[in-house]
């Protein structure tokens, strides 16, 4: 039996666990190859979950600085072979120089990461606490996950509440589909936590520093390039956030600890 569902796609094993083997029905991940072309012409491929491809493009465009806002694009249609062909209200130049990144399946990013961008300029802050239970939301609300396993998930999120959640199999699609949805629904991101269940590598900063997110959260660990560019663009990471413990590696003055918490520690 092989049937397929958003995301996830059925399929059978077998199963060794000490006794007899067992043929099993069970669920993989999905994964797929996807393009994204603009004004006629192909600027990007990707392995990715095949779901959610206009929150891919979408975001994509808007973290590569292609496109400032939605009222930018003409027309978008995804295709059978899932190929998102854009049409933008203005002409456009491709990039001369891409850059394949550590993300998972291959990212692309245009952005040259050793060149300058202005520190953030943006007022944030929350407790140990409110960052531990916003993590444990977004695990409980990854639903391809619980289906199949192997699939991140991100999260854009208040202090107080989960506002975006998306999942897919490279960690740096998670963070362009998250740019892609609040695009859709108007939602600045200005000021927000990302909480993200993969690695946070320099590409997934940038990003974020594109989306003016302060506070960047994993449930792994960050990169050596991550970090330094995270001092340098006034972000905090904090990682290793699981349930709460956490390692903050940058800005730690955005993770409010109070006396008596401190005084305990």
């Amino acid at each position: 039996m092989n049937t397929k569902t958003a995301g996830v796609q059925s399929v059978e094993f077998i199963s060794i666990n000490g006794g007899r083997p067992r043929l099993i029905e069970g669920r993989v991940a999905e994964e797929s190859l996807a393009c994204i072309s603009v004004n006629g012409m192909e600027l990007a491929t990707f392995m990715c979950s095949p779901h959610d491809l206009d929150k891919l493009a979408l975001g994509f465009l808007f973290n590569e600085n292609v496109i400032a806002g939605p009222e930018e694009i003409a027309s978008l249609h995804i295709s059978d072979s899932h190929c998102v062909d854009i049409w933008l209200t203005h002409d456009f130049e491709p990039p001369e120089r891409l850059i394949v990144t550590a993300g998972c399946g291959g990212g692309v990013t245009f952005d040259d990461l050793s060149g300058k961008h202005e520190p953030l300029d943006v007022a944030a802050q929350a407790a140990p606490a409110e960052l531990a239970e916003l993590m444990r939301r977004m695990l409980l609300g990854a639903e391809l996950y619980k289906q199949s396993r192997g699939i991140h998930t991100a999260a854009l999120a208040s202090r107080t509440e989960i506002l975006l959640q998306v999942e897919d199999i490279g960690r740096h699609n998670c963070l362009d589909k998250l740019a892609g949805a609040a695009l859709q629904t108007g939602l600045d991101t200005r000021g927000k936590i990302i909480l993200s269940s993969g690695r946070i590598s320099s590409e997934m900063l940038n990003k974020a520093r594109r989306l003016a997110v302060p506070i960047v959260c994993s449930r792994t660990s960050p990169t050596s390039l991550s970090v330094a560019l995270a001092e340098a663009w006034n972000i905090t990471i904090v990682a290793y956030l699981r349930k709460s413990r956490m390692r903050v590696y940058t800005h730690a003055e955005r993770v409010v600890v109070d006396a008596k918490s401190r005084s305990s520690a």
